[in-house]
């Protein structure tokens, strides 16, 4: 029996938790009224919502049972203002390590399908871990003035710039 699709029904809580942790972030900062560092989290909580249902996709057109896991409650409270971007690069360097896995795995089961499905997920990663390691250095470099990193959010694209055409589709057609 494939372990592969056992790890992508696995992989789908991971990317729900992470998306729940981002939410947690942006109400966070929106409570502290910084809208743009609440922005970014709520993008980021609704881009890997949608990683999510495309796992769910692939293992719908796979054929595979699917099965929804439930996450824990996220991380709510913060010492500073340094500390849920530190979370965030953290997070994402961990789902990192969770695609590599998985595409290990799928090679070994010798499923090139799967293997080919995740390589978009290494390369969305590799630029979440650079784009959310660039931040964390601003904020920190910023962290006794919190509206120069307001300021960097509203000049410079940070994170997704928006759908990508060769993403993977995602259930229920939302991207």
């Amino acid at each position: 029996m494939a372990a592969f699709p056992d790890g992508l029904n696995e992989q789908v809580g991971y990317e729900f938790a992470a998306s729940q942790q981002y939410v947690a972030i942006a109400v966070h900062y929106d409570a502290q009224t910084l809208p743009r560092l609440a922005a970014h989290f709520y993008r980021q909580a609704v881009e890997e919502r949608n990683h999510a249902m495309m796992l769910v996709q692939y293992l719908l057109d796979a054929g595979e049972r699917i099965a929804i896991p439930g996450v824990a409650a996220p991380q709510t409270e913060f010492a500073d203002v340094v500390e849920p971007v530190r979370l965030a690069l953290e997070q994402e360097r961990r789902v990192t390590d969770q695609i590599s896995a998985l595409t290990q795995l799928a090679r070994t089961e010798g499923d090139l399908v799967g293997e080919q499905f995740l390589h978009w997920f290494l390369q969305e990663q590799r630029e979440e871990v650079s784009s959310m390691g660039a931040l964390l250095t601003v904020v920190e470099r910023s962290r006794e003035n919190v509206m120069l990193i307001e300021d960097y959010l509203a000049r410079e694209t940070v994170g997704d710039a928006g759908a990508d055409v060769g993403a993977p589709p995602a259930a229920g057609g939302v991207l």
